[in-house]
């Protein structure tokens, strides 16, 4: 399955290049029984830029059915209390306020941290006073659509709010294994406004966290114009080239340098006799593992912290995935975290790695 003529997902131009080869991967959305040796089909793997929107998005995909929801991540849950304040503060959210919230299949839905602060969800045919999508518009295929689609959603004076991982924060830390099937989008936020624009909304103003090395919380409305904090964030995204297929083409380079560095930092250790496991079997590590061409004989397990893939193996690769009690049972030397935002989370969960002796390592650095 290779697609000869690709077509932007939102504008619908088929000018533009591709930036990204991340070669053939297994589904990332499916983890197979930790018994089930049935090979896996490969899918192309690949990011294309338009040429004329310069959205950056996904170009294949097998159209296999999402993962199990994992375990949250706590800076997942703490950026959603943190968005929320912030939106409180701007009287965007309130008392009485009626919302339509579009999550993310992976969790971090708002619904209990909208209620808190006295907001309802909007009944069936009502119109909401705010339309939230809250990392759910990068896994729609037909981004034009789903766009439309979110406007109709709010009264005539309505305002949506966008947070995604921002393709800023992606360049900034070589995050090339943000790229996953089913994750069709990664934005910008210039090319977001722009977007906006073309359904007749103008973006009003934007707050920047640190989720995932950089994300975007948007705020548009019809006829909105943008704040002094909105032309900054776009000024910074645009210094760094997010508009300019050459310096998205750096991620070719991190997906090289971190999948050789990888193997090289596992194999170091396995020969100077240190025990290594990993830590997080989440979507992302699916192509870092399989372009390194690791797998059981080099990172024999994985710990993870979600039930629903505990007994499970990781696509491709093969690793067996256990509970997080088994590797602090086995005192590993060295883990391998595979999402660098939760090393503060699993030190002061799991302080047995570094009592023991052992040592955390984020596996994205490693290149």
């Amino acid at each position: 399955m290779e697609t000869t003529e690709i077509r932007c997902r939102f504008c619908r131009s088929s000018e533009g290049e591709l930036v990204l080869d991340a070669g053939r991967q297994p589904a990332a959305k499916v983890f197979p029984d930790v018994d089930d040796t049935t090979p896996e089909d490969l899918y192309p793997l690949r990011m294309w830029m338009c040429g004329q929107c310069h959205l950056a998005q996904l170009v294949e995909d097998p159209g296999t059915p999402e993962e199990p929801v994992g375990l949250e991540p706590a800076a997942l849950v703490e950026q959603g209390r943190d968005a929320v304040s912030k939106l409180v503060e701007a009287g965007i959210l309130g008392d009485g306020t009626v919302y339509h919230e579009y999550p993310s299949p992976h969790g971090g839905n708002w619904g209990a941290l909208l209620e808190a602060v006295g907001a309802r969800p909007a009944e069936d045919g009502e119109l909401a006073d705010v339309c939230i999508d809250n990392l759910g518009l990068i896994h729609d295929a037909d981004q034009a659509s789903a766009l439309a689609e979110r406007a109709t959603r709010i009264r005539e004076d309505g305002i949506l709010l966008f947070q995604w991982p921002s393709l800023q924060g992606i360049l900034d830390t070589g995050s090339w294994n943000a790229l996953r099937h089913g994750h069709f989008a990664y934005q910008s936020v210039p090319v977001m406004v722009a977007e906006l624009a073309e359904i007749g909304f103008g973006a009003t103003t934007a707050w920047w966290f640190p989720l995932y090395g950089g994300s975007v919380l948007l705020a548009a409305q019809r006829g909105g114009q943008p704040d002094q904090e909105l032309l900054d964030l776009i000024a910074r995204e645009e210094s760094i080239g997010v508009l300019k297929s050459d310096v998205v083409r750096d991620l070719q380079r991190s997906a090289d340098a971190t999948s050789s560095g990888l193997r090289e930092f596992i194999v170091a250790e396995r020969e100077a006799g240190r025990n290594v496991w990993g830590y997080g079997a989440a979507s992302r590590c699916v192509a870092l593992l399989n372009r390194a061409e690791i797998g059981p004989d080099l990172l024999p397990t994985i710990a993870d912290g979600g039930g629903a893939k505990q007994g499970k193996r990781t696509p491709g690769s093969g690793i067996p995935i256990v509970a997080p009690s088994d590797m602090i049972a086995a005192k590993p030397d060295t883990v391998l975290l595979f999402l660098g935002d939760m090393l503060n989370e699993m030190r002061g969960a799991m302080p047995e790695i570094e009592r023991n002796g052992g040592r955390w390592v984020i596996a994205d650095d490693l290149g």
